[in-house]
């Protein structure tokens, strides 16, 4: 999937796969709903790996999410951020309940996670399984993850005027962390070029309206890839509105590669995309950073389903796959998919979400089964 390119990137992170750590510490934040169902399938997964990688695992069960928040008055507490910086290189987290209504006190857990460890980067594969039903696509969403409207600078007054309620939101684009994800999402358009033999990026914006914020964003990506033209030469770079990019997402999502975003369209992209290939159920993500990497499926925490055992493990799996490629473990990684991969393909063992009847652990017995 990203093989070639997150060990490069693992590389900077000092993780290179040649020296990676074979002894690795994972915090287990499952948050709240489906999110305590799923999290123990990647736990599962890790523990049952192949003995001859050489890797072994200590967990450290970690607290955050609403139900976090209500017991303690803190959604993330200190001590989870605390253990993430001192003792874990990885981590999985599951889900959040957040409420749409304003709740005293409460923020996103994970967006502040975010924030804390410098997760500038969600990587978010969207790839059809070969021999299936879902209509072909094969693309990488890349996804801002720390500042756009998801800095949280809100506020509620009175307009003076007309004596109505007026929201106000800031959206924030700055030029480091633009050139930051820009050049994450064209390394790997590179690598996909090295393996594919082309590479397409395209950059997404709403710039014809929001000409500051969005333009700058469009700005520094253009010169990112302009400034190294001798290194990014082979990618074919592309723009395109993100309205129509909607269209053209579901329309023809051949047409998509490499797809990089502001937050808050990255978003929303990612999760629509999730239709293409069946289910959010099925599709990863990773928040990476340079001194930790946090799978996280990309499912919410579904609380009517919360507790029947019926959740789908597989974005979970994944997400756990793609976190070992991060730290330098692309082997390791391919063959979680590569089982991942069988079960989609045979059919025969699947949640309801895709029309199945099976039980979560029974999904994740099956990848077991095949994990080579």
């Amino acid at each position: 999937m990203l093989r070639s390119s997150v060990s490069r990137l693992a590389t900077l992170r000092g993780l290179a796969s040649n020296a990676a750590r074979k002894n690795l510490t994972i915090g287990l934040i499952p948050g709240d709903g489906i999110g305590k169902e799923v999290i123990p399938a990647g736990k599962q997964i890790l523990e049952n790996l192949n003995p001859k990688y050489g890797l072994s695992f200590d967990f450290v069960d970690l607290q955050a999410g609403f139900q976090t928040f209500l017991d303690t008055g803190k959604a993330l507490p200190d001590e989870t951020v605390k253990v993430l910086k001192e003792q874990c290189q990885g981590a999985l987290f599951g889900a959040v309940q957040s409420p749409t209504t304003k709740v005293e006190g409460y923020s996103s857990p994970i967006v502040a996670l975010r924030k804390q460890l410098g997760l500038y980067a969600n990587i978010r594969p969207v790839k059809s399984v070969s021999g299936t039903n879902d209509r072909p696509c094969d693309m990488v969403i890349v996804r801002e993850n720390t500042e756009d409207l998801y800095i949280k600078i809100e506020k509620t007054y009175t307009d003076p005027v007309t004596g109505t309620k007026v929201a106000e939101a800031t959206k924030r684009i700055t030029e480091t962390a633009t050139r930051k994800i820009a050049t994450i999402a064209l390394d790997i358009a590179l690598q996909r070029l090295k393996q594919n033999g082309k590479a397409t990026l395209t950059v997404t914006h709403k710039s014809n309206v929001l000409s500051q914020s969005d333009g700058l964003f469009r700005e520094i990506c253009k010169d990112v890839y302009e400034s190294n033209k001798a290194k990014y030469a082979g990618i074919q770079y592309n723009e395109q509105i993100v309205d129509s990019m909607v269209y053209r997402l579901f329309r023809e999502p051949e047409c998509f590669d490499v797809v990089v975003a502001p937050n808050l369209y990255g978003d929303i992209l990612s999760d629509g995309a999730a239709a293409l290939v069946g289910s959010l159920g099925v599709v990863p993500s990773a928040n990476v950073g340079p001194e930790i990497v946090i799978g996280e499926p990309s499912h919410g925490s579904a609380p009517d389903i919360a507790g029947k055992g019926v959740a789908n493990p597989i974005a979970t799996i994944r997400s756990t796959a793609l976190m070992l490629q991060f730290l330098g473990h692309p082997e390791v990684a391919k063959d979680i998919e590569t089982a991942v991969d069988a079960n989609i393909r045979e059919g025969a063992i699947k949640t309801p979400d895709l029309g199945g009847n099976s039980t979560t652990q029974q999904v994740v017995d099956d990848v077991l089964s095949k994990l080579v």
